[in-house]
């Protein structure tokens, strides 16, 4: 039984949740030969000030402004 953790920023739809549920699910039981039912996901939401990417938090990295604003305007 495959269990994946999946860590998103805050802001994803739960649309966008569902269509990656899905096709990960979908990943799954073609590469890994898993049963569908077997396939279990976990989404946590983090927000842009509890991740840091090269030692700088997502909400003061200038380079990632637009995905962080995109989301937060979601």
């Amino acid at each position: 039984m495959p269990n994946i953790t999946v860590e998103l920023l805050k802001g994803r739809s739960l649309e966008q949740r569902r269509e990656f549920a899905q096709a990960v699910a979908d990943s799954a039981v073609e590469i890994l030969g898993a049963r569908r039912q077997d396939v279990r996901m976990v989404f946590t939401e983090i927000t842009a000030d509890t991740v840091a990417n090269g030692g700088v938090l997502a909400s003061e990295d200038g380079s990632r402004a637009g995905v962080v604003s995109a989301l937060a305007d979601g």
